[in-house]
């Protein structure tokens, strides 16, 4: 199974210049994903890291490989529309190579432990052969709303101010 862009923002809430994942090359529910992100020179990231020398930022491959992540994470979920998946962890990340304009990044991501509200993955991103990163994420599915604000009452009486009494 494979997902093209407008399947993958139908999943995640990402746009430009933040969405980091082009494609689903390959797809096993609860199990593994294979993502790719091209690079290009028109990443606004590049214009400051660094002129003359543009590198992808290494968090910003980490970054793809957790929406790839969450890709897995969220494809499963009847009410994906409603949540969404925050990290929570990364754990032993390396980062083995430099990602630069022109490579095309091959995100594959295995499902260490899923549960409906967390998951822990092993990410690996590849240019070519090349590992250039690799880390262990964890997320969370979290509701992509906030709780609705406090009463007013409550509101005052955090800021300090005595509530007031009713008549």
């Amino acid at each position: 199974m494979t997902f093209d862009i407008q399947e993958i923002m139908g999943i995640l809430p990402h746009r430009y210049p933040f969405l980091l994942i082009d494609r689903i090359t390959e797809f096993e529910p609860k199990v593994r994903l294979q993502a790719i992100k091209n690079v290009t020179i028109n990443e606004p990231f590049f214009q400051g890291h660094f002129p003359g020398v543009p590198i992808m930022p290494g968090v910003l491959v980490i970054e793809a490989m957790a929406q790839a992540g969450a890709v897995l994470m969220l494809s499963e979920m009847e009410d994906r529309e409603s949540r969404l998946a925050v990290f929570t962890g990364i754990e032993k990340a390396k980062f083995r190579r430099q990602v630069t304009p022109g490579d095309q990044l091959r995100i594959e991501v295995k499902v260490l432990a899923f549960k409906m509200r967390l998951g822990r993955m092993e990410a690996k991103a590849f240019v070519g052969e090349k590992l250039a990163c690799e880390a262990v994420l964890t997320c969370q599915i979290v509701p992509k709303r906030r709780e609705a604000a406090a009463a007013p009452a409550e509101t005052e009486a955090a800021a300090g101010e005595p509530p007031q009494a009713a008549e």
